[in-house]
């Protein structure tokens, strides 16, 4: 049976750990030059809606790495759902390649080509999840800090598709997740009702006060635009900062931003280039969990 990844929720904690341990192997294999082509000859077409660094760069050089080979597709490529049904272009792909990622503006678009696709989908982005970046973040951590059932994360920002993925790897791996967002920008209350070991605060310092890890994203996401300036004003005292850092109680504690970040805005140079941080280590993370993430669904699938 094929398997897909639209949401964490499409996996079990024990498959969790599983794409763990199979990006553990690969990541060490690459480090040390060791040939490791499962995926030789397969192809990836990557569909995006929306542009990217990290998306494209690590999807595209994960499959070369494998032994396999990516296509990109441009948002004038396809024109999903305008120039051609999604319905069609899943069955049109599962024709010719044997993945499909697609970093896309809605939910509804990767749940459909999951559903018509028969070869595995990824989702590389919608507005609902980012479950690739948020998998990344948790072996970075576990690399870092080791046992994630004795870690505290903070999400302090914008209840945006990472938290809501962050919400649902609580649900699932049970560690202690503290979210910090104005009220009125909550992550998915459906969501936030799976997973037991969330605490929702509107105050940041209460967030980071025990935080092991300190994570932020933008304020405001690809597609809100408009809102930036809005969300500049109401997001103000969420910055990550000299200032609200001195309330972390955890002197080790770590800071993560799954970038681009607005560099001002919601995290301070002094923070993201600081001895705390380590984004950019997160970011290399990229490449190697997706490397797991195809090799796991490749084998399932």
């Amino acid at each position: 049976m094929k398997r897909d990844l639209t949401s964490i929720f499409d996996l079990t904690r024990d498959e969790i750990y599983k794409i763990f341990e199979i990006t553990r192997d690969l990541k060490e294999k690459q480090k040390k030059g060791v040939e490791h082509k499962l995926l030789k000859d397969r192809t990836l077409a990557m569909i995006f809606e929306k542009p990217s660094l990290r998306t494209r760069v690590t999807f595209e050089t994960g499959m070369t790495q494998l032994g396999g080979h990516a296509i990109y597709l441009a948002p004038a490529d396809i024109q999903l759902g305008k120039r051609e049904a999604v319905k069609d272009v899943a069955k049109n792909l599962s024709r010719w390649v044997d993945i499909i990622m697609a970093r896309v503006f809605s939910h509804k678009t990767i749940k459909e080509l999951a559903e018509n696709a028969d070869i595995p989908v990824i989702n590389g982005l919608c507005d609902l999840e980012h479950p690739c970046q948020i998998l990344c973040d948790l072996f970075t951590v576990i690399e870092k800090k080791g046992d994630l059932n004795k870690i505290t994360l903070a999400y302090i920002g914008d209840g945006n598709n990472v938290c809501n993925s962050f919400i649902a790897a609580s649900a699932l791996l049970d560690f202690k997740l503290n979210v910090a967002t104005p009220d009125g920008y909550k992550p998915s209350k459906e969501y936030m009702k799976r997973a037991k070991n969330l605490k929702w605060t509107d105050n940041p310092i209460d967030a980071v006060k025990d935080a092991d890890v300190i994570y932020t994203d933008v304020w405001a996401s690809m597609g809100q635009e408009a809102e930036a300036e809005q969300r500049k004003k109401i997001f103000k005292s969420y910055q990550l900062n000299s200032k609200l850092l001195k309330n972390a109680q955890k002197k080790d504690y770590i800071i993560m931003h799954c970038l681009p970040a607005h560099r001002g805005e919601e995290i301070t140079d002094e923070v993201i280039d600081g001895p705390h941080s380590i984004v950019f280590d997160q970011a290399e993370n990229r490449l190697h969990i997706q490397k797991g993430i195809m090799v796991f669904l490749c084998k399932k699938s």
